[in-house]
């Protein structure tokens, strides 16, 4: 007996099949199929031919593989009873619920007692399926591992492309070929980590940036996941997403996953990363509809724990002069935090560097049109401060473990921790006009705990609930924690601590798949860079901050003449772009010249685009190249002309061409022959823009 089911959104179809009441085999995943495919016809289309002599038919690759299915992959699901044998399930069609846009597929294992419940959500609109597995057991049990419905991804991909990266040098991408054998990838810190970002690529043979097939899956989960792509032995590949391995440390009677999000385009990475973009503006962050993304001023790089509170009024006077509309007292305000070794946990105003509390600098604040944001580090505590003295036994881990920026965390799935945070912060909310927090998380977890993550969502919820329209910033040491499991409770990321504009740079640019830029915090740093040494130019840095979130993270009074009258310019011209901005369609342009790192953002009717082109290092090309651009009218007429043309420091021996004058060219020749660069300098942005002509 045959079971069948089909789930379509705006752009794809996903199909499901079960042969005899076993659990179901995806059969296809892509562009939407005819709404007249027969899905029996599919389902023998699909069928495999094999030359072994190991087994009399080839095991399924279901959505949950099991090993009595004698399935000789990775396995979908890992279950012990609480003696510790292993448990090894066999399950049955129970039951579905079917509608239009969603599905639940109910199976289980009798004799075990166990249940099995797969769901699929089809976001019609987002162009997005939403996947997650459950399991149910009349008895406790442990859970070393489960997989989200299990997908047999394309055999026509050559490689896979996913993420590493360390502290303030995130997201950086690598492909791997498919070979025989399994790609593990797994963060075991207790966050989704800056080396593991959870997000997975699979592009089909032939496709680039902007064309061809390409598929992506997103896992949204904040306390550390787990990625298996398997290819078997007969040619088959399996992605499989989970949280971490043995991160459910007590036995229970129900265990389910985070969503597991999945899309497919026809438009190559870029298509992908636009519907994910879009995904997270539409239907994960939850900003009020029209916001307006304020310029930052954040004052960690100026001050660190020094704060004195008349020269944060003086630069808070700078930082709204400049621009800024939005100012953040970073760490050090509460009780005795004079360094990184002693106070977190005393969520209390310092006296000494307060006597009156942080009203007057509030007030100042507010005086130069700026509103007031502030940091908390709540899932930490330091051993040398009064919460740790009164409560050791509040920490997760043995006392004796080693420290991370010396101090332990908390285990704030204790119901008298979350309580103690919450009452902490809500006082602090209610005494002072907060608008906006930066939530940081700077250490590793001491093993992974599944229970940390989902008190986590607890507390931000119940923090957000009672402050109506707070904002949260997901940071931890950077790029540590971003994933869309937080982005359903904050509403911007700091994507690395590093403020080198060069990193950033191509960050930002290989983040671009996965998130929105308004979303996106970008800040313009001191001169000489905090966490690399590089001294670069103040045009150089405040254009890469102007493609994404805008602020600032410097000293005001440290900035020259020159520098000031550069960055007013920039954030001026952000300020007047940025609500198109926002909802821009944005791509990445692929250069034969990779020094250069470069992205078009096209407004919503079409008719205005910019095109950011930096130049990461010196060439190993004599003479510059053509940048090809995408996502414009190939029959219409584009009046283009470089924006920053007098801050350009350029190598060019040419009195010609796009650095001289305005040029009318078509969509057609930009898209396909593409502009000639000029040969500039190392640390350079050109900010060309474009107009539709009438």
């Amino acid at each position: 007996m045959m079971k069948k089911w089909r789930l379509d959104t705006r752009n794809q179809s996903l199909v499901l099949s079960s042969l005899n009441n076993r659990l179901p085999c995806i059969i296809y995943w892509g562009e939407c199929l005819p709404r007249d495919e027969n899905l029996d016809e599919l389902y023998e289309a699909s069928k495999k031919d094999w030359g072994d002599n190991l087994l009399d038919q080839i095991p399924e690759l279901s959505i949950l593989p099991e090993q009595s299915a004698n399935f000789s992959g990775q396995l979908g699901c890992k279950m012990r009873d609480v003696n510790g044998h292993l448990l090894s399930s066999s399950f049955v069609f129970f039951a579905d619920e079917v509608s239009n846009n969603s599905l639940t597929l109910v199976f289980k294992d009798k004799d075990l007692g166990i249940t099995y419940t797969a769901g699929i959500d089809a976001l019609y609109e987002d162009d997005v399926y939403a996947l997650n597995a459950k399991i149910d057991s009349n008895n406790p049990i442990i859970m070393e591992w489960l997989s989200a419905p299990v997908i047999e991804a394309p055999q026509t991909s050559n490689e896979m492309l996913d993420y590493g990266g360390h502290w303030g040098s995130e997201f950086r991408s690598q492909r791997t070929p498919w070979v025989t054998g399994v790609h593990l990838r797994e963060s075991r810190v207790g966050t989704t980590s800056h080396a593991h970002f959870p997000g997975l690529m699979i592009p089909t043979a032939g496709s680039s940036e902007n064309l061809g097939s390409c598929y992506g899956f997103h896992y949204g989960w904040s306390g550390g996941h787990r990625m298996i792509a398997e290819q078997l032995q007969d040619g088959r590949k399996q992605i499989q997403f989970g949280n971490t391995e043995n991160s459910e440390l007590n036995p229970l009677t129900s265990f389910e996953t985070a969503k597991l999000y999945i899309s497919h385009s026809g438009a190559g990475l870029g298509g992908v990363g636009r519907i994910f973009r879009d995904f997270v503006s539409n239907s994960i962050v939850d900003l009020p509809i029209g916001s307006i993304r304020p310029v930052h001023y954040n004052c960690w790089e100026a001050v660190y724990f020094d704060h004195n509170i008349e020269e944060l009024k003086e630069i808070a006077t700078l930082a709204a002069d400049i621009g800024a509309e939005r100012f953040v007292l970073d760490d050090g305000w509460f009780k005795g935090r004079n360094s990184a070794t002693s106070s977190l946990g005393d969520w209390y105003v310092d006296e000494h560097k307060y006597p009156d509390g942080m009203h007057p600098l509030v007030k100042h604040i507010h005086s130069n049109g700026m509103t007031f944001g502030l940091w908390f580090e709540p899932e930490m505590v330091s051993p040398d401060s009064d919460l740790f003295r009164s409560h050791p036994e509040w920490i997760l881990g043995d006392i004796s473990q080693t420290l991370g920026r010396a101090q332990y965390v908390l285990d704030i799935s204790i119901n008298e921790v979350q309580e103690y945070l919450f009452e902490r912060i809500d006082s602090i909310l209610n005494e002072y006009p907060i608008e906006y927090i930066k939530w940081d998380h700077n250490r590793v977890l001491p093993y992974p705990d599944a229970s940390q993550t989902r008190a986590l969502y607890s507390l931000l919820d119940r923090i957000r609930e009672s402050h109506s329209g707070l904002e949260i910033e997901t940071c931890s040491s950077g790029g540590g924690r971003i994933d869309y499991g937080i982005l359903e409770h904050t509403q911007r990321v700091w994507l690395s601590d590093s403020n080198d504009a060069l990193e950033r740079l191509r960050i930002q640019h290989e983040a671009l798949l996965w998130l929105p830029i308004h979303v996106t915090g970008s800040h313009v740093g001191p001169k000489v860079c905090h966490t690399s040494g590089r001294e670069l130019p103040m045009s150089f840095r405040a254009w890469v901050a102007a493609q994404r979130h805008m602020g600032f993270e410097m000293d005001p009074k440290e900035l020259s003449s020159e520098d000031k009258v550069i960055l007013k310019s920039v954030t001026q011209w952000w300020k007047k772009n940025r609500e198109w901005m926002m909802s821009a369609n944005i791509l990445r342009l692929p250069c034969i010249d990779k020094t250069v790192i470069a992205e078009i953002q096209v407004n919503l009717e079409g008719d205005h685009f910019v095109v950011f082109a930096g130049q990461s290092s010196a060439s190993e090309l004599s003479s510059s190249v053509p940048l090809v651009l995408a996502g414009l009218d190939s029959k219409s007429m584009y009046n283009i002309s470089v924006h920053n043309k007098k801050e350009i420091k350029s190598l060019g021996k040419s009195d010609e061409g796009l650095m001289n004058r305005n040029l009318m060219l078509s969509g057609q020749f930009l898209m396909t022959k593409g502009l000639q660069l000029p040969k500039v300098f190392p640390a350079n942005m050109l900010v060309i823009e474009g107009d539709k002509a009438a």
